[in-house]
């Protein structure tokens, strides 16, 4: 490794945060954000713990939601804590090398959850558009192992983008401008050509974004169509209820996504809306899923109450 590596390879990055925030705000935005976490860590484990211990509910469906809340909780995990330490604590400095490990973890997460969304797709797919076989096709194994290669399948490509972005040069500058350190803000700081690494790490985002994306698509059109065949009223309304929560968790992680690449291709967001905007579009899904899984989810709702109702019943006496 030459000395121009061993130099920047060493240094402390910084994070800029929300650029428009003036010190005397630091702990009412780092306090704000710290609740955001634990409201995010909370209700993602929660879900994961009901669900494990609740026997009605270890079915494929619920599977797929226990995989998914595990993603958001470790997104949260991966991209809060140095921020809410920047403001509360003034530590704003990240290691070179911890940025990178960081970026890793954003993107593959990222990813596990795109597939993960494209699996619970295919699972309401199946149980609406083929009900016969759904209890053939889509069993608890078989969820498990389709979960386990969503995990997996990320993990060479996310690599070989940390490494490429790795080996670019990287000079004086050293202010992350984002949150948390991803791809686009640590190119930013490369003073050689990091065009390749971009073109990479471009391609696969459309990759991992559209593909699940136009099979979702596809999925509901079908699901619609299936839907609109079924005479009674009721059995319509109880059809689409059913893909309600997934519906709406799908529609919080890719409108915006979409909406963000169509931005930065048309029009140049300034750096407090870019960063605004990304920040709600990685957060608010983690922090609302668990709601959606709770209230949106008739059989997790109708447990809960049932919990709740036996657990107040038993302290009136």
């Amino acid at each position: 490794m030459d000395q121009h590596s061993n130099t920047t390879a060493t240094r402390q990055l910084f994070l800029l945060g929300f650029p428009g925030v003036l010190p005397e705000y630091y702990t009412t935005v780092g306090t704000l954000l710290l609740l955001i976490y634990l409201i995010l860590a909370a209700g993602n484990i929660f879900t994961i713990a009901f669900v494990a211990y609740e026997k009605k509910l270890q079915k494929p469906t619920y599977l797929i939601f226990c995989n998914l809340a595990t993603v958001d909780f470790a997104f949260g995990t991966t991209t809060l804590p140095k921020i809410i330490a920047k403001y509360l604590l003034q530590d704003e400095t990240l290691p070179f090398h911890a940025c990178f490990v960081q970026m890793f973890f954003v993107h593959y997460l990222g990813s596990v959850t795109s597939f993960l969304l494209l699996v619970m797709a295919t699972d309401r797919f199946i149980a609406i558009c083929n009900p016969l076989r759904y209890p053939v096709l889509v069993t608890s194994l078989s969820v498990t192992i389709i979960c386990v290669i969503s995990w997996v399948i990320p993990i060479s490509w996310v690599t070989v983008m940390v490494i490429q972005t790795f080996a670019i040069p990287y000079c004086e500058a050293n202010i992350i401008t984002q949150c948390f350190c991803d791809q686009n803000s640590i190119t930013r700081l490369a003073c050689g050509d990091a065009r390749p690494a971009k073109l990479f790490a471009f391609s696969m985002a459309m990759f991992v974004l559209l593909v699940p994306l136009a099979f979702i698509i596809f999925s509901y059109i079908a699901i619609i169509v299936t839907v609109f065949k079924i005479s009674n009223v009721q059995g319509t309304y109880k059809t689409f209820s059913t893909c309600s929560p997934q519906l709406l968790i799908i529609c919080l992680y890719y409108l915006p996504r979409c909406a963000v690449y169509v931005a930065d291709i048309k029009v140049q967001m300034n750096i407090d809306a870019s960063i605004m905007i990304r920040m709600w579009y990685s957060l608010l899904p983690p922090l609302v899923n668990p709601i959606i899984f709770c209230f949106r989810t008739k059989e997790i709702r109708e447990v809960l109450i049932t919990k709740l109702r036996k657990r107040k019943i038993n302290i009136q006496f």
